[in-house]
């Protein structure tokens, strides 16, 4: 562009400037800029004097008149010193004429820079603050010349979950062993190699690692040749990859076992962990080579690369992370144990690598040409977790958890704090605070609306020509609608109006918040209104105009069509007949819109549930729920009316919206009880228990059933223990003291056994022999469990222990601190001793996790998301997020959380009372 030009320009006369003022011994630059000037190699020449030489560039973004063409990398880690060294020749591709290299590197000590056919040692000037260096030429780079950038650096394999870090695992013997892992996404491949670290300058790269014999090392690649060099060390030289983002790129050097299969085109598919959990990795083999060809087969393109291997790191910050031809993993993420793994463990397992192989298309093969786009490539893959799993597993019937994806959606959408899908992003926290649920559950639904609004073989056939035609390239979401909008008819389009798919998806995507639909009959038609659904009090009506182009669909008793109409404006109306008795609007929630029926209409839904519930899907039943309930709490709807509208559930034979209105019950049932409200919280816990007595006593303590059977099972039970009901405690002792006896042999069913741990973690002696299972385990899912029930104690010096254990990262890993600190938080015990730890222990959870790192953004709301007192909200607000506010201001999660807390003292100021009456009208 042509300002870059110009910036060249200027260059080139600053550095003539700057060779006649260092002739002269001009001052150092200033402090802000850090100069290192390498050692000189016999026979090299040293160049001007560093010192005199100003960093050439200010902005986050790297100039975009060097391109990378390839990366030959070269590492060494030493897993005994816990450091790396290193190099990399870098071919570059130059378009002005420039004096300058800038790229990426951060925390490495670059002891050499040369440009190959200079025989000289070159001044590299770094910027920390934009994680920068800039290496200088005397010699100007040509334009439309290629040239060979040649560094060397060395490292401490870095502490946490980014750039190129150590883990450790302990064995049954109690020996401690390491390993090194790579962690890139999104700014951290700089940590590791200095890089041109944005995603859009794709290269290939050619990687060379160095090892002792007891170690294997991975990479993107295949190993094409291993070499033996100085003192018995190996060298592993790996294939050329395809082209690629950096932070894609992935190195794990480590002693694991592996199980290798082979999918239907030949891919070779390895699942590496630990020696001894080697056992688990077979169901993750099974599904990896299951989701490779479905993949090949739904996209219509070969996956690229001759191998995929999926390895179980054991610490972990995120679930998992698509590097291509080498995902990483979270133990309880990738390992299956059937003895200890739950119907709900093996569900996400699947989800996981489901969603990690969509990567290789979605992010790897096509990558957004900016992080702000990032939703193309976890939108998608969360979406497609669902059509993948769907087709491979329909046992684990995995649609009915798309529901809940878009009810996560709405929940942060309604809030002030929210965001548009794409959003701008620039430094690297604004950039991790991206993956976020806007980015994944919301992306994904409204792809989920896209698909039923285009028709599954018109989506299908869009998807796979964008991923054809931007192969190896970066996109932006305009691409994305231009390969979908090349259809001839669809349902929608009644009118025979031309469809502008950008425009109605703009509306989806540059604009934040989630769309009112209110239905309002008038005899024989249907009115709608639009707005926008909101929970603040105050919130203006003016950051956007708030109007979406909605593809409602709505069904009715008198024909069993699903009928479709496209709403582009404020108010709509549409010809229903006058014998239609009901209307449910938006069927099966496949529209990412709250509906709510003004005058009669709820009136009319809770005679319908009542009377004959099954005349509507089992989604459509759940939507109401959710609905009615999002609606009380933005105030547009009695709490009686939403609670009467669940009345029917008595009756109601499917889990999803048994366990969605159980759900609110409890949600309430929390708030009240940390707020001492002691007579309130006996009356909503009799009624629950009364309520649902007849769903708790059918239940089984056994892992028989279907997969939704299995998970109402662990639901229900758990919640009937915590209300402290007889005979689910009774069984649940009995199991405990069972497998104390066993000495830990014989397991309690999977399903259940989180409640068994938890009923058993109440005294003292069952605590501490969890503690020690926890300890010894070699399963993730059961260490998952356990720490469950060890955070359910009602002796806050125990929950205090676990914190202060957490914290310290040898019992509790570190990666397991933020799950830690919410399970804590949600126990009313533990509610103030998990704030008041984060508020003493922030500096160390920033250093641990990042600022922008979703376990903080974890941590900031799951923390303070059960407070609802005005007490509460000054505290959060006036006396921490203001004593933390630089920080503070730079994160959403902070606004988010405030919200959270406003909505809640909101909720009790309109409903405390409502719900004190109606329960008392329900027990008399």
């Amino acid at each position: 562009s042509s300002n870059i030009h110009i910036r060249c320009t200027s260059c080139q006369l600053l550095v003539l400037f700057l060779l006649s003022v260092s002739l002269l011994g001009s001052q150092p630059t200033q402090s802000s800029q850090q100069v290192s000037s390498p050692a000189h190699p016999a026979g090299e020449q040293s160049p001007l004097d560093p010192s005199s030489l100003s960093f050439p560039w200010s902005r986050l973004r790297l100039p975009r008149y060097i391109i990378p063409l390839h990366y030959h990398l070269f590492l060494h880690p030493n897993l005994t010193s816990l450091s790396f060294t290193g190099s990399v020749q870098i071919q570059i591709d130059v378009q002005n004429n420039t004096n300058w290299v800038v790229l990426h590197s951060k925390g490495l000590h670059i002891s050499k820079a040369t440009i190959l056919d200079q025989n000289l040692v070159l001044p590299v000037l770094h910027n920390p603050s934009h994680e920068q260096i800039g290496i200088f030429s005397p010699r100007v780079l040509s334009s439309g010349q290629k040239y060979f950038l040649y560094i060397e650096f060395e490292a401490e394999l870095a502490e946490g979950f980014y750039g190129f870090y150590k883990s450790t695992y302990r064995t049954s013997q109690g020996e401690t062993r390491t390993l090194a892992s790579t962690h890139f996404e999104p700014t951290s491949a700089r940590m590791a190699f200095p890089c041109f670290d944005e995603p859009n300058f794709k290269a290939n790269f050619s990687v060379r690692i160095r090892r002792s014999q007891e170690y294997i090392s991975l990479s993107n690649m295949p190993v094409v040749k291993t070499v033996e060099v100085n003192g018995g060390l190996l060298e592993d030289q790996f294939a050329e990859s395809v082209k690629m983002s950096t932070y894609l790129v992935a190195f794990v050097i480590c002693d694991f076992k592996s199980v290798t299969g082979t999918t239907s085109s030949g891919v070779q598919v390895s699942i590496y962990a630990a020696p001894e959990k080697w056992q688990q990795t077979h169901y993750a083999l099974e599904v990896a080579v299951k989701m490779l060809d479905f993949y090949e087969d739904y996209f219509n393109i070969r996956y690229p690369l001759p191998k995929q291997d999926l390895i179980a790191i054991p610490d972990f910050q995120s679930g998992a992370m698509e590097n291509w031809g080498l995902t990483t993993y979270r133990e309880t993420s990738l390992l299956f144990d059937p003895l200890t793994s739950s119907v709900s463990d093996k569900l996400w397992v699947t989800m996981v690598i489901g969603h990690e192989l969509a990567h290789q298309w979605f992010g790897n093969l096509v990558t957004m040409e900016w992080w702000n786009d990032i939703w193309l490539n976890e939108g998608f893959a969360r979406y497609m977790e669902y059509i993948s799993v769907e087709a491979t597993y329909p046992d684990l019937k995995v649609e009915e958890y798309l529901l809940h994806t878009c009810f996560a959606a709405v929940g942060l959408d309604s809030l002030n704090s929210s965001r548009p899908i794409s959003s701008p992003a620039e430094n690297p926290t604004q950039i991790k605070e991206m993956f976020d649920t806007v980015s994944y559950d919301k992306g994904a639904c409204v792809l989920h609306m896209l698909r039923h609004f285009l028709t599954d073989e018109v989506f299908q056939s869009g998807i796979v020509r964008y991923l054809r035609k931007y192969s190896y390239k970066n996109a932006h979401n305009q691409d994305l609608w231009d390969s979908l909008a090349n259809f001839n008819h669809l349902p929608f389009c009644d009118r025979g109006e031309h469809l502008d798919l950008t425009a109605m998806m703009n509306t989806w995507t540059l604009q934040k918040g989630i769309p009112l639909v209110t239905v309002t009959r008038k005899g024989p038609r249907l009115l709608f209104k639009l707005q926008h659904l909101h929970f603040s009090v105050d919130a203006p009506f003016y950051f956007y105009s708030f109007l979406w182009q909605i593809p409602l669909t709505y069904k009715t008793d008198v024909s069993g069509t699903i009928h479709r109409h496209l709403m582009t404006s404020p108010t709509d109306s549409i010809h229903i007949g006058e014998e239609a008795s009901w209307v449910k609007v938006n069927t099966d929630m496949t529209g990412f819109y709250v509906v709510h029926y003004e005058e009669s209409g709820w009136d009319v839904m809770t005679k319908l549930l009542r009377e004959n519930y099954t005349a509507l899907s089992y989604k459509d039943r759940t939507q109401l729920i959710h609905n009615a309930f999002q609606l009380v709490t933005a105030g547009h709807l009695p709490l009686n009316k939403a609670l009467d509208l669940i009345g029917y559930l008595k009756r109601e034979t499917h889990t999803v919206p048994l366990l969605k209105g159980l759900g609110y019950l409890e949600a309430f049932y929390h708030i009240i009880e940390k707020r001492d409200e002691l007579d309130l919280t006996q009356n909503l816990g009799m009624y629950i228990l009364q309520f649902f007595r007849a769903v708790i006593d059918q239940q089984t303590w056994s892992d028989s059933g279907s997969v939704s059977e299995r998970r109402l099972r662990s639901e229900v039970l758990s919640l009937a223990c915590h209300l402290d009901y007889p005979p689910c405690l009774e069984r649940a002792r009995q199991r405990f003291k069972d497998w104390l006896q066993s000495n830990g042999t014989l397991n309690p069913p999977t399903d259940v056994a989180e409640t068994v741990f938890s009923v058993g973690a109440q005294d003292d002696h069952g605590w501490a022999s969890l503690l020690n299972t926890y300890k010894t385990s070699l399963s993730a899912a059961q260490k998952h469990k356990i720490l469950f029930a060890l955070t359910s104690s009602r002796d806050s010096n125990k929950l205090q222990r676990l914190l202060d254990l957490g914290l310290e990262g040898k019992v509790i890993r570190s990666q397991d601190l933020s799950s830690l600190i919410l399970m804590v938080a949600r126990n009313s015990r533990g509610c103030n001793l998990a704030w008041n730890f984060v508020k003493k222990n922030w500096d160390t959870l920033v250093q641990k996790f990042q600022l922008g790192s979703f376990c903080i953004r974890n941590i900031i709301i799951g923390t303070t998301g059960q407070f609802s007192s005005q007490e509460e909200l000054n505290e959060v607000n006036m006396l921490f997020f203001e004593s933390i506010k630089e920080q503070a201001s730079q994160l959403r999660a902070t606004q988010v959380a405030l919200d959270n807390v406003q909505k809640n003292v909101r909720w009790v100021q309109r409903n405390l009372e409502t719900l004190r009456s109606w329960l008392n009208e329900q027990m008399q």
